[in-house]
């Protein structure tokens, strides 16, 4: 009998992450190692267990999955992180894989697809849901152009915190960035984004239900 695929979940919500838990420990094939509420957690927690997969959710206070992830691509580019998110947005899905991540699915879906992406996330494969898969394939068809596309990981991170009200002294403290650098960061996402204003920059975020 092959050994469990080892399993790190990612979520502020305590009660969310014992709900997953219990799903997928009903599957024999799983183990769950570790369990963290925020993205420094999570760091320490892959450091320590090296999980053969990570689920995460993105939307979390203060540094988001997406930063959590790039961080942890950063140093192990072979984790294999399942984003499962409440999120039904395919430039999220797709900024996710880019920066790394193997799959996403939305926890809108029946427990049996989350189960199958964490396998086959843990087998190399790359998987999504159903609803994501046609969401891309929608926003791909209509060739509706998003506009954060044109950020960098690093940059969209500092976008979705200036968004959210986050002053610039906590994004750089967050980040671990000098607040010189999150100002410049804010002036080029604004000039990239075409955007006269943080108004308009909140108005944006809003419209891509990007939180």
């Amino acid at each position: 009998m092959s050994a469990p695929i080892r399993i790190m979940l990612v979520d502020d919500h305590a009660i969310v992450r014992a709900g997953f838990r219990r799903l997928l420990e009903q599957h024999p094939a799983f183990e769950v190692v570790a369990e963290a509420a925020d993205a420094d957690r999570a760091y320490a927690l892959f450091v320590e267990h090296e999980p053969d997969v990570i689920v995460m959710d993105v939307s979390m206070p203060g540094v988001s999955g997406l930063e959590s992830i790039r961080r942890i691509i950063g140093r192990s580019p072979a984790a294999r992180i399942l984003v499962f998110s409440m999120h039904e947005d395919a430039s999220l899905a797709e900024r996710a894989v880019q920066i790394g991540a193997r799959g996403y699915v939305t926890k809108s879906n029946p427990p049996e697809i989350l189960a199958a992406a964490v396998a086959e996330v843990a087998a190399g494969k790359l998987a999504l849901s159903p609803d994501i898969s046609k969401s891309i394939a929608i926003v791909k068809l209509s060739g509706e152009g998003d506009p954060l596309s044109l950020l960098s990981a690093r940059e969209f991170e500092i976008f979705r915190l200036l968004a959210s009200g986050h002053p610039a002294g906590e994004i750089a403290r967050l980040l671990n960035l000098s607040g010189k650098t999150v100002a410049n960061y804010h002036t080029l996402i604004k000039q990239k984004l075409h955007l006269a204003s943080d108004v308009e920059l909140v108005l944006l975020a809003q419209r891509q239900e990007i939180s």
